[in-house]
């Protein structure tokens, strides 16, 4: 399938997803303290949906045939889990770390954006894990210029991710969005050679999602299907930003 190319009506509609998604993100941001529990900011997330009227593209997502949909309007990933945790009765604790993924529906647009907050007071080693991350992610979308490959973007943040000490996490990448959730291209945090590479063109627009490791790359997934985590059991961070390509800058639909 071809890489979409949106129009200014098109990254329109896409800002206002991408506004929705923050303007909840930061309430759930606010909601994050020792003592809440994943299900209660799942709670939360329904909750400003409905008010919004918007509508969650998490909840009920199947990505492959035999997977359970999933269950939550957000993805809350504690501590080792990388991505996909499932919200329920884990409660957070101090100096934990919980990564928040979520995304909504506006008018047909789809937005998505995720962030890594810490519970409480965390270690400076949780501390530098989560700015190395926010780095990688701003270095990443700094390469999404048009004339530019997408390599670019995957280069830079496993150089600089790798440079740091610490392991990008490989099997999840970031994706195209706009009428889906998930379109084309693949926008990996690395350099495969087997994935596709284009010029990147104005109207293109990315999430890009670095997820990055204080120990090794692997991962495993838990029996229910959708938690990832890290082999090692070491901590992990992941943050999102939806990035439009234009004739300049790189727009971050889903700034703060």
């Amino acid at each position: 399938m071809p890489i979409a190319i949106r129009d200014a009506t098109e990254i329109a509609g896409l800002r206002r997803a991408a506004r929705e998604v923050m303007a909840i993100l930061a309430v759930l941001r606010a909601a994050v303290r020792p003592g809440v529990s994943t299900g209660k900011l799942d709670a939360l997330a329904r909750r400003e949906l409905a008010a919004r009227g918007a509508r969650s593209n998490f909840a009920g997502y199947v990505p492959l045939q035999g997977v359970p949909p999933y269950p939550g309007v957000i993805c809350a990933s504690v501590n080792e889990e990388i991505v996909h945790g499932i919200p329920g009765a884990r409660v957070l604790r101090e100096g934990e770390i919980v990564t928040i993924d979520f995304g909504a529906i506006v008018d047909g647009w789809h937005g998505d954006s995720a962030i890594t907050v810490e519970v409480g007071t965390v270690t400076p080693e949780v501390a530098r894990l989560l700015e190395v991350t926010q780095e990688a992610l701003r270095r990443g979308i700094a390469q999404a210029r048009a004339g530019n490959r997408l390599f670019d973007i995957g280069r830079t943040i496993q150089r600089y991710v790798e440079g740091e000490g610490y392991a990008v996490i490989k099997r999840y990448t970031g994706h195209g969005i706009g009428r889906a959730l998930h379109e084309e291209p693949i926008v990996p945090n690395y350099v495969d050679p087997q994935l596709p590479n284009p010029v990147m063109r104005p109207g293109m627009v990315f999430c890009i999602e670095p997820m990055v490791a204080a120990g090794g790359p692997a991962t495993r997934e838990l029996p229910d299907g959708w938690t990832v985590v890290t082999a090692d059991g070491r901590p992990a961070a992941h943050f999102e930003h939806m990035v439009a390509v234009t004739e300049g800058e790189p727009e971050i639909l889903t700034a703060e």
